[in-house]
């Protein structure tokens, strides 16, 4: 992760992401660079619009955060279905009682 975030600082500093720039973020952060691993990032990220796919990313994460939301107002229509059958049982043995009471 550690390079995938150096790449990110990079990009919001609007500087380059090459092999250069990513190696000296991770040894200013006392990590050890792997040359290879440096490598493999550069090239998957050379055809890959970096706005565009944190964009995405926040729409994803913002989707199961409104989930919760749309449960607790399912739960709160169940729970007052319920209060209006318990009144309306009680009301309905009221109305029995007082033709047999």
């Amino acid at each position: 992760m550690e390079y995938i975030y150096a790449a990110m600082i990079l990009h919001s500093a609007e500087k380059d992401i090459n092999e250069e720039n990513v190696k000296s973020i991770i040894e200013a952060a006392g990590i050890e660079a792997d040359d290879a691993r440096i490598k493999a990032l550069i090239a998957a990220l050379e055809d890959v619009d970096i706005d565009e796919a944190m964009e995405t990313t926040a729409m994803a994460a913002a989707a199961p955060a409104a989930a919760p939301v749309a449960a607790d107002a399912v739960e709160e229509e169940e729970e007052e279905e319920e209060e209006e059958e318990e009144a309306s049982e009680e009301e309905a043995a009221a109305g029995l009682g007082a033709l047999f009471g």
